[in-house]
C-alpha cells in the first residue's frame, strides 16, 4: 500500500485560541503514541481534505512530515512519522473538520481499524421473488498489518434467496486479516415481500328519502271543511 505524504507544523496554540487557526485555514491536530509525549500540530485544511478523498479515506497510511521551525523560510522537517487517522471531529452544524487525532504506528505491528462493507450484485430473492434486501452491518472491525488494510470488503449477494442471510462468519478475507466482530452478526438478509395494503372502498350509504305529507293551503283547507260539514 502506498503511503500519502502530508506536511504539518508544530502547534503552540491550544485551548480556545485554536479558533483563530481555523479561521486562517488550519486544522488543529495531535499525534498519539503509547509511552511517548503527544505532539501538537496544525494542518493545512486543503491538503488534509485531499488525503480524505483517496480511495482508502480515513484508513489511509500517512507519512507525516513535521516542520521543526515554521517561522523559517527554509523550515527543516523531522523524520517522517507513519500514522493513521484515529478520529476526525466535526462541527455538528457546519460539518467542518475542527480537529484530527493521529495514531503513530509501526508497519510491522498489527492495528485495529473499521472497514466499510460494499454489497455486490442483485439478490435472487429480490429479483425473482420480490423480497426486500436489508443491509444491516455497514462496516466491520478488523486487525491486520497497516499495509494489508483493504479499501472495502465486497459481499456478493446475488445468490441470496428469501429468508437467507450472510453473516460475519461467511466473509472471505485475504490471509492475515482477522475480523473482530461477532461471527453470528448478520450483514445482509432478504426479507419477505411487503404486503400491499388494499384500500377498502367505503360504500356510500344512501339515506332513504322521507316523503312528508303536504300541508293543505288555506283555501284547500276551507273547501275540505265545507265538504265535511255538508
Amino acid at each position: 500500500m502506498k503511503e500519502i505524504v502530508l506536511l504539518a507544523k508544530k502547534r503552540e496554540i491550544r485551548g480556545k485560541k485554536v479558533k483563530r487557526l481555523r479561521s486562517e485555514g488550519w486544522i488543529p491536530a495531535v499525534v498519539y503514541k503509547k509511552g511517548e509525549e503527544n505532539i501538537l500540530l496544525q494542518l493545512d485544511k486543503r491538503n488534509f481534505q485531499k488525503v480524505l478523498h483517496t480511495s482508502l479515506g480515513s484508513n489511509v497510511i500517512i507519512s507525516l512530515k513535521i516542520e521543526k521551525d515554521s517561522s523559517s523560510k527554509r523550515a527543516k522537517t523531522e523524520d517522517a512519522k507513519t500514522v493513521i487517522i484515529k478520529e476526525i471531529q466535526r462541527d455538528p452544524l457546519t460539518d467542518e473538520i475542527i480537529h484530527v487525532d493521529f495514531q503513530q504506528i509501526s508497519l510491522t505491528e498489527t492495528i485495529v481499524v473499521n472497514v466499510p462493507i460494499s454489497l455486490v450484485g442483485e439478490a435472487i430473492g429480490v429479483k425473482r421473488d420480490g423480497g426486500v434486501l436489508e443491509h444491516l452491518l455497514w462496516e466491520v472491525q478488523i486487525e491486520c498489518l497497516p499495509q494489508n488494510i483493504p479499501e472495502k470488503i465486497n459481499v456478493d449477494v446475488s445468490q441470496l434467496g428469501l429468508g437467507q442471510a450472510i453473516c460475519v462468519k461467511d466473509l472471505q478475507l485475504p490471509e492475515g486479516i482477522k475480523v473482530l466482530n461477532n461471527p453470528e452478526q448478520m450483514i445482509v438478509t432478504v426479507g419477505m415481500p411487503k404486503e400491499e395494503k388494499v384500500e377498502e372502498k367505503v360504500e356510500e350509504i344512501v339515506e332513504p328519502e322521507v316523503i312528508k305529507e303536504k300541508k293543505p293551503q288555506p283555501e284547500e283547507a276551507k273547501e275540505e271543511k265545507e265538504e265535511k260539514e255538508a
